[in-house]
């Protein structure tokens, strides 16, 4: 196993399981409750996975899927829903007490730093920590629940870019996938955030949990890397017709189309225009962003079609060459038609077959 491989499979996991903890830590202390740390056990689907793939894959990833991804998924958004389900958010203090608190825990801090370098000991280390995480705990709710969607897709794009590369996918592909998931990850984050901040939104718990669900869907596309994958298409398959043709050449194409429309754009859309309708929330980035979700999932449909009148044309013109092969082999099978004395001495047998030689010159290529 190669070092360099190993390293990038331990290192990104590890960043995954200390994010998944940290959302964790931030649910205990907005519920109050110690329980809430039982959550942490599903990281042990993630050290099953690691181990699993150092074993039999040699650490390198898997074809069309990330089982790390997936995981990671599964330990860290239930974090992120208790988060968002939580009403009794924490008032965020103005600009000049946030100012003040601020400071003065940046003096406590410098403080205890100052202590520790004096003893140097363990206790002082330990303590030191206890006032970092003590004044990471102040910082209100909102703050926290909004830096922990930013940081998720954030590792979301840079753990796929150092997992290592699995049989099934290039480096050039790979560079696809990232500039997508970055074009993804900020439409997403802009979900999240415009919706679940009105008050009307917060008002409506079946609403919240519909917008979740929503934002959950939206995650599974992370780790599928069928979007980029390009298939040689065999004979076998090609000659099933249109429909071998189109769903084999265009793999990559129509798994990007159906991401889009079903996924993520087409959801959006149906999400926003409800708000709109329905709930009477407007502003002015919502109906931004909901002509934006209309033109992405229109444009898709469009290229849809482009498409399939592209594999019907090429289809079309493979069988008229294959037309013109057949009359081309046929035609030295047509000459002699009519008997020898007549097509000797009559014109009008002469006539014939000066015609007959015409269509097939026009038809048939001429070989010298």
């Amino acid at each position: 196993m190669e070092p360099l491989v190993l390293l990038n499979a331990l290192a990104t996991r590890l960043l995954f399981v200390l994010h998944s903890l940290v959302g964790v830590w931030r649910v205990t202390e907005v519920k109050k409750e110690p329980w809430y740390w039982l959550l942490a056990l599903l990281n042990l689907l993630l050290f099953l996975e690691t181990a699993l793939t150092l074993k039999f894959k040699r650490g390198r990833g898997y074809k069309w899927f990330s089982p790390a991804i997936f995981l990671y998924l599964i330990s860290i958004v239930p974090s992120l829903w208790l988060l968002e389900m939580h009403h009794e958010t924490q008032y965020c203090s103005s600009q000049s007490e946030g100012i003040a608190q601020n400071t003065s825990r940046k003096e406590d801090f410098n403080q205890t730093l100052m202590s520790s370098e004096q003893t140097n000991g363990a206790d002082d280390l330990i303590e030191t920590a206890k006032v970092f995480v003590n004044n990471l705990s102040t910082v209100c709710e909102k703050v926290w629940t909004l830096g922990l969607h930013q940081t998720f897709l954030l590792m979301l794009i840079i753990g796929r870019w150092l997992l290592p590369i699995g049989g099934g996918i290039t480096r050039d592909q790979l560079s696809q996938l990232l500039l997508m998931f970055v074009g993804t990850a900020a439409d997403i984050l802009e979900f999240t955030s415009e919706t679940l901040e009105e008050q009307n939104v917060r008002n409506s718990p079946v609403l919240v949990y519909a917008i979740l669900a929503i934002w959950t869907w939206s995650m599974l596309q992370f780790p599928l890397d069928l979007a980029v994958q390009h298939v040689v298409c065999p004979s076998s398959v090609i000659a099933r017709g249109f429909s071998g043709l189109f769903f084999c050449q265009y793999s990559a194409d129509l798994w990007n189309i159906g991401i889009s429309v079903f996924i993520q754009d087409g959801p959006f859309l149906v999400v926003r225009l409800i708000l709109m309708i329905y709930f009477k929330v407007i502003n002015q980035m919502l109906v931004f962003f909901a002509v934006k979700n209309f033109l992405v999932v229109v444009l898709q449909l469009y290229r849809l079609v482009v498409l399939a009148l592209g594999v019907r044309a090429s289809l079309r013109n493979q069988s008229k060459g294959q037309k013109g092969e057949d009359n081309c082999s046929g035609q030295p099978a047509k000459r002699g038609l009519l008997p020898r004395g007549r097509e000797s001495n009559s014109k009008e047998g002469l006539a014939i077959a000066l015609q007959a030689s015409s269509v097939t010159s026009d038809d048939c290529p001429t070989t010298l």
